[in-house]
């Protein structure tokens, strides 16, 4: 592909074979179009809904569970077959409603294409729909035009495009025809207009060199529809873990059945009814072994997640986002309007030895003018005074007051929007301006830098300001006002104000001067060369795109928690490094990588310098991906944040792509997984410790269930290896899988946070769902309940004359009374239950009471004849609050025991 902007102009009429006064003849443009087709981005064949539907069914736990429903038909449970089935059909549901709209970036960049284009054809001037254009078109532009296709300017008249969306660029682009050199950046490619961006100021000319896929914005789109959304963290854990529990109770299924038909054999009662009865109890035993509550459990604690972060400003549009970013390492955040507010705002002025530091946010026209940190009555600085007459008289922009939903904007350039609202902060008000008639101007041009209008004073006096570069309008300057009054420049006065331009540029302010000449009238000849001269130098002011103040915080809040925040933007390196250090991404120039740097180096050399690299400028979109490749392949689990459209394939790359809400754009926030309502940096870091809980809760009761039926299989299987009738039938563990799997565990799925979750470091990707105190606490919590269980059968055989119904009874209330109260010390992998207090999980105590009714109603009254249970006495309730805390106590004692002997965490 040809690097147009390293092309001199007559190569490329010629290349294009096309007139840059007299554009494309028609019968041209009809065999372009034949060649290039339209002037659009092209959209991947979607998949069907009913696809979509299909594929929720690949994941290994779905098809547990229709294998669950299976089983349910076989051993004649046919209602909870149909029960099985409805969650499975509502999971898949909801995971199609949840990623429907993840397809839409494409739309949403067809709709940043603007509409129609001022276009020359065979001679005229006519407005054709963008969509028709073809390279070699000739296309006029002008300030508010959306740029139609990738343009080679031409010709322009103080040509000024804004980018940010597209490069990250703060301020707005002044454009030229100049020819660059062939590894110009993206961002320093003055001489092209790209698609999809916007003329903010002046008017141009250009040919079109590309379009539609083959643009700049047209490559973002292709590599949004190359990539493939990579399974999150929780989703690659819970499939091993569903294939580990199909595998284990697949083998239990087995063992049980051949254990059961040895013990017939050995006995010499094996027959037909033994063989269906046992394998009855191993299908049943399967079943029950198999929480099929669990992606019931997990889908349902993610919802109500998304639902709390939504209420905080953090909108997930997928189920297992919220659960990645617990687990996030790196958060790569674009600067301009993420980290920094991207509105230009003035911070600094100096008069000669004079300094101010001028306070307030974005357009907002209201802020101090500080000396030394101490507010100053400026209406006392004559000098000041006049310089901020200067800054909005000579001055093209708008200040627009805010509207119920919007706030300070400014119409025009970003940079005189700045210079508009430091002299409002000054009291220079609208009214003002109004007693300063314009009667001429020489408009900014990009060849001297410099801005003049004419103005008549109220004292009769014409009055021309002017602004521009500090170092082109120093040398025209031959006076300077100091103290209201304009004398001589000295050398050292000279001095003064280029150290004074010097730091501010070393600090990354953008510096613009200010100065003025007075005349009896407007001179007849508004030559440049005659007018901007003998002029009396003012003063300097600095701007800058700054941090938002709570991106600091959010910064440091990242840090304790061993999150490390990295900037990624398109801007200057000085601009960002000067950021980085406000915020406390960055300390020193080491830590700065520009584009064209990470464009020389190999993968692994990139592997390698992103582990220090903190702040990488000047970057393209493939850039970011390969950033975030190296990232990811170092191990890392990548959060990217953005709101332009060249943040889009990165945040479709990441492991979480965040969209800013206000000032992103369509293609950001559909291509991002999480949506940032109010554009705040610390909302992020908010939405991180909310998925850090949620991973926790998962853990939780990921635990209760599997303890818990771990217990149920080992009841089962010691009985028949020690010869025993079985403790508990096939209905009755179908009942016990209802009454505790389903309340108490989706109870501890919203537990609240515990403490300090924020200070310790992320959880390593490779790192097990289960660690190895929760796996010894599973252990000992299900054979501590088992052999209670057993125990409880037992005594219920030896004091009721072996009646197999009331040793059944005690295994059955034990069993179920064990595991409800057992959900308490599933509340927390570290903290003791009494330290956290029984009572404070408030929707615990309700499943636990909801559990304990369903209990009851399975023993007394008529169910109990479906269980085929008896209905306890005052003596059988005694024994049973005997038996059922026994594995509660043991869980206890392991958890303490545990977290004693553990060292270096921060819970002890």
């Amino acid at each position: 592909m040809k690097s147009w902007h390293q092309l001199p102009i007559e190569q490329i009429t010629t290349d294009l074979r096309t007139d840059i006064q007299n554009g494309l003849l028609p019968e041209e443009v009809t065999l372009r179009q034949k060649q290039y087709g339209f002037n659009e981005l092209a959209e991947k064949d979607k998949e069907s809904l009913f696809r979509k539907f299909i594929n929720q069914f690949k994941d290994f736990l779905v098809l547990i569970l229709l294998a669950a429903s299976v089983i349910s038909v076989l051993i004649g449970e046919i209602t909870d077959a149909f029960v099985i089935i409805a969650i499975v059909i509502l999971n898949a549901s909801l995971g199609v409603f949840q990623e429907a709209k993840a397809e839409k970036a494409l739309e949403a960049l067809k709709r940043m294409s603007a509409p129609s284009s001022k276009t020359i054809r065979a001679g005229n001037l006519v407005m054709i729909p963008s969509r028709e254009l073809i390279p070699g078109d000739v296309v006029i532009l002008e300030a508010g035009d959306y740029i139609p296709a990738d343009i080679r300017i031409v010709e322009t008249a103080n040509l000024k495009v804004e980018e940010a969306s597209l490069t990250g660029e703060s301020a707005a682009v002044e454009k030229d025809h100049i020819t660059l050199e062939k590894d110009a950046p993206l961002g320093d490619r003055h001489n092209i207009g790209f698609m999809s961006t916007i003329v903010t100021y002046g008017r141009g000319k250009g040919i079109v060199v590309t379009t539609g896929m083959e643009t700049e914005i047209g490559k973002i789109a292709a590599m949004i529809q190359s990539l493939e959304e990579d399974s999150t963290p929780l989703q690659k854990k819970l499939k091993g873990f569903g294939k580990l529990l199909g595998g284990l109770g697949l083998a239990i299924c087995a063992v049980v059945f051949l254990v059961g038909i040895y013990n017939g054999y050995r006995t010499g009662s094996l027959d037909f009814q033994l063989v269906q009865s046992m394998l009855m109890i191993s299908i049943s035993l399967a079943v029950a072994a198999i929480p099929e509550g669990l992606p019931t459990v997990v889908t349902i604690v993610l919802a109500l997640g998304m639902q709390r972060m939504a209420k905080k400003n953090a909108i997930v549009k997928k189920l297992h986002a919220v659960e990645t970013l617990g687990s996030t390492t790196i958060i790569c955040s674009d600067k301009t309007g993420t980290l920094t507010q991207n509105q230009m705002t003035v911070v600094k002025v100096t008069l000669g030895k004079k300094s101010f530091e001028i306070t307030g946010e974005g357009y907002k026209p209201e802020g101090d003018f500080l000396v030394e940190g101490t507010k100053t009555g400026i209406d006392t600085e004559k000098d000041l005074d006049l310089l901020l007459l200067g800054a909005a008289l000579c001055n093209d922009a708008q200040l627009k007051e805010p509207s119920d939903t919007q706030n300070w904007t400014i119409i025009g350039d970003p940079t005189e929007g700045a210079l508009l609202t430091v002299a409002a902060k000054g009291g220079k008000s609208k009214e003002q301006f109004s007693l300063y008639t314009r009667i001429a101007e020489i408009p900014f041009d990009s060849a001297r830098k410099m801005m003049t209008t004419f103005h008549k004073m109220t004292n009769h006096q014409t009055i021309a300001f002017t602004k521009g570069a500090p170092d082109i309008l120093l040398r025209n300057c031959t006076n300077i006002l100091i103290d209201g009054i304009a004398r001589p420049m000295t050398e050292e006065d000279s001095q003064i104000i280029q150290e004074g331009n010097q730091n501010m540029s070393s600090q990354a302010l953008r510096v613009l001067a200010i100065a003025y000449r007075e005349f009896d009238q407007v001179p007849d000849n508004l030559n440049p060369s005659s007018i901007e001269q003998e002029m009396t130098f003012i003063g300097l002011l600095g701007m800058i795109d700054p941090a938002r103040p709570e991106a600091k915080e959010a910064v440091n809040l990242c840090l304790s928690a061993g999150i490390r925040p990295i900037m990624i933007t398109g801007d200057h390196p000085g601009t960002a490094l000067a950021i980085a250090k406000d915020l406390g991404i960055a300390t020193n120039e080491q830590q700065v990588l520009a584009g064209q740097d990470v464009n020389r180096l190999s993968k692994e050399q990139l592997q390698k310098s992103v582990k220090d690299v903190t702040v990488f400028a000047r970057v393209s979109p493939e850039n970011k991906m390969s950033i975030i490749d190296a990232l990811r392949t170092n191990g890392e689990i990548v959060a990217m944040t953005g709101d332009g459209v060249n943040d889009a394939p990165a945040l479709k790359k990441a492991h979480i792509g965040i969209a800013m809400g206000i000032t992103g754009t369509d293609v950001t926030k559909e291509a991002a997984d999480m949506i940032v309502s109010d554009d705040n940096f610390a909302t992020i870091v908010t939405a991180i410790e909310e998925g850090r809980v949620i991973f926790a809760n998962i853990k939780k009761f990921i635990f209760f269930l599997l303890s818990c039926n771990a217990s149920e299989v080992l009841v089962i299987f010691l009985a028949m290896l020690l010869g025993w009738p079985i403790p508990l039938l096939p209905i009755q563990l179908l009942w016990i899988n209802l009454v505790t799997d389903a309340f108490p565990a989706l109870a501890l799925g919203i537990e609240k946070k515990e403490p300090n979750i924020m200070e310790t470091p992320p959880r390593a990707p490779d790192e097990p769902l289960l660690s190895k105190n929760m796996l010894t606490m599973i252990a000992v919590q299900s054979i501590v309940m088992a052999a209670t269980v057993l125990a409880a059968f037992q005594y219920g055989l030896h004091t009721h004359n072996n009646d197999l119904a009331v040793g059944r009874t005690f295994a059955f209330v034990t069993l179920i009374l064990s595991q409800i109260i057992c959900a308490y010390s599933a509340r927390s992998e570290h903290y003791s239950t009494f330290k956290l207090g029984f009572f404070s999980n408030t929707y615990l105590n309700l499943g636990a009471g909801l559990s304990f009714l369903l209990l009851l109603l399975s023993i007394y009254g008529p169910l109990h004849l479906i269980f085929k249970t008896i209905e306890p006495g005052t003596t059988e309730l005694f024994a049973f609050i005997l038996f059922a805390p026994i594995p509660f106590i043991a869980t206890e004692i392991c958890k303490f025991i545990l977290n004693t002997r553990k060292t270096n965490t921060s819970f002890k």
